[in-house]
């Protein structure tokens, strides 16, 4: 699939790292290093605009290394960018870890993973179709 990409930023359009890497590195574009201290967050600037086709929409995840070996996560993870966005696709970063963390411009922040979804029509009815679950949930089917 082609996708539509304005890149302003001083680094290469996301790209995948491996054959089958499902997501694509998102760069931090940004001037000089930002400190985030421990439970702050930051909406990180990555220079890059898309059109999705309709019907695709992007998710942007967090990075595994930066969350286990740092505690920096996405905190709307995932977010989700719509194929009628337009503008420049910004990253909420948050460190959860008790140490102060610096984003270096450049850096690798977060991923980027486009689907295919589904529009749905509601049908409102009286009842549901049993399940053997039913209307368990929260740890209901044991760990």
């Amino acid at each position: 699939m082609r996708v539509k990409i304005i890149n302003e930023s001083a680094y290469p359009a996301p790209s995948y790292a491996t054959e089958n890497s499902a997501g694509m590195d998102l760069k931090a574009d940004i001037e000089a290093p930002v400190t985030l201290g421990p439970l702050q967050r930051a909406m990180v600037p990555t220079g890059i605009r898309i059109a999705l086709p309709e019907g695709m929409e992007a998710q942007v995840r967090p990075r595994s290394g930066l969350a286990a070996k740092h505690g920096v996560t996405v905190l709307n993870a995932p977010g989700t960018i719509d194929a009628d966005y337009r503008g420049e696709i910004k990253v909420i970063l948050v460190n959860l870890s008790e140490e102060p963390f610096v984003i270096n411009p450049g850096e690798r922040i977060a991923q980027m993973v486009v689907s295919r979804y589904e529009k749905i029509e509601w049908e409102e009815v009286e009842t549901l179709d049993g399940t053997e679950r039913g209307e368990g949930g929260f740890g209901s089917t044991g760990r």
